[in-house]
C-alpha cells in the first residue's frame, strides 16, 4: 500500500510513452520502457532531480505550469489531466475540495429521481463516491438483484465486487470490473479523504490481496464508458451491456450509470426480464 498516487501515476504514464510518440529520435533497442526521466525532464523543461522527487513522492505539489508541461509531454487526455490535478490537490495544507472533504452524500434530489423514472426500462443506478447504490430503476433491479448486488445496507457496488463471491460468477471479466472500482475510488484524494480511507481499510481486511494489489497498481481515471459482460441466473448465455457514466453537479457528489444492450441477444434478454417482471407485478 502506498500513498504516493501522484508519483505512481506519473511514472506509469512516462513508461507508457515511447520516444517516438514524444517526438524524440529512435535509437537502438533499449531496456528502459517508455521515456527516461532525463528525457521527460528535458521535454517538460524541468530538472531530472525534480522529476525524480515527484515520482518518489518527495514533492507532491508541482505548480500548474509544471503539471501542464508534464501532461503535454505525456500525451494526457482531458480525463487524465483532471485526474492529475485532483491528485495534487490532496497534498495541499488544510485540504478541502468541496464535497470530497464532506460526508458522502446519500440524499437523492427529486429531479434526479424523476430522471431515473424517465430512464425506465433501462438499467440505471445512482452511485456516490464510496460506491454506494442510492437509487435505481426497476430495470437495474431486474438486472443485478438476482446476483445479490442490492443486498446490504446500504447496497454497495464496490463491496459486492470485492467481498461477495457471487461477483466473480456474475462478471466474467471480474478483474477488469475490480480495476474499474479501484480506479473510481482513487479518482481524487483517496486516502486523504477519511471516508474513503476507512472503506479502503475495510476492503484490505475483507478482500485481501484482491483489493490491495489493485490499490498498489491501478492508476489513472476510471473508464466512463465501455461494454460490461454479465451472467444473469435467469438467462442463458452472457449479457453485453454498453455503459455510460453521467457526472452530476459537484455538490451532489454522485454519478449516474446507465446500462444499455450492446447487441441484439442482450436486448432480447433484457426484454424477457422486463416481461417476467411485469407478470410478477401483475400477480
Amino acid at each position: 500500500m502506498s500513498e504516493n498516487e501522484l508519483g505512481r501515476f506519473l511514472r506509469g504514464r512516462r513508461e507508457a510513452v515511447t520516444p517516438a510518440e514524444a517526438g524524440l529520435p529512435t535509437g537502438p533497442r533499449r531496456r528502459t520502457p517508455g521515456l527516461r526521466r532525463s528525457e521527460l525532464a528535458m521535454l517538460a523543461g524541468v530538472s531530472v532531480e525534480y522529476v525524480t522527487r515527484l515520482e518518489q513522492g518527495r514533492d507532491r505539489r508541482p505548480s500548474a505550469s509544471v503539471l501542464s508541461a508534464l501532461a503535454e509531454v505525456l500525451g494526457l487526455g482531458m480525463a487524465e489531466r483532471i485526474h492529475l490535478y485532483r491528485l495534487t490537490k490532496a497534498a495541499e495544507p488544510g485540504f478541502s475540495c468541496g464535497a470530497e472533504s464532506t460526508t458522502p452524500t446519500r440524499t437523492v434530489r427529486s429531479p434526479v429521481r424523476a430522471l431515473l423514472d424517465q430512464l425506465e426500462p433501462a438499467a440505471a443506478v445512482l452511485v456516490n463516491r464510496l460506491g454506494e447504490l442510492l437509487a435505481w430503476t426497476r430495470g437495474f433491479e431486474r438486472l443485478v438483484g438476482p446476483v445479490g448486488m442490492l443486498e446490504g445496507s446500504p447496497a454497495s457496488m464496490v463491496r459486492y465486487v470485492f467481498a461477495d463471491e457471487r461477483a466473480r460468477t456474475a462478471f466474467p471479466d471480474w478483474g477488469r470490473v475490480a480495476d474499474d472500482q479501484v480506479a473510481a475510488l482513487k479518482d481524487g484524494p483517496f486516502r486523504a479523504d477519511p471516508h474513503l480511507a476507512r472503506l479502503a481499510d475495510e476492503l484490505t481486511v475483507t478482500a485481501g490481496a484482491g483489493f490491495t494489489e489493485r490499490e498498489a497498481s491501478v492508476s489513472g481515471p476510471p473508464r466512463v464508458s465501455g461494454v460490461l459482460r454479465m451472467v444473469h441466473p435467469g438467462l442463458s448465455g452472457e449479457l453485453r451491456l454498453a455503459y455510460e457514466t453521467l457526472e452530476l453537479p459537484v455538490d451532489d457528489d454522485q454519478r449516474l450509470l446507465v446500462y444499455l444492450p450492446a447487441d441484439g441477444a442482450t436486448a432480447a434478454g433484457l426484454a424477457a426480464l422486463a416481461s417476467a417482471g411485469e407478470r410478477l407485478r401483475a400477480v
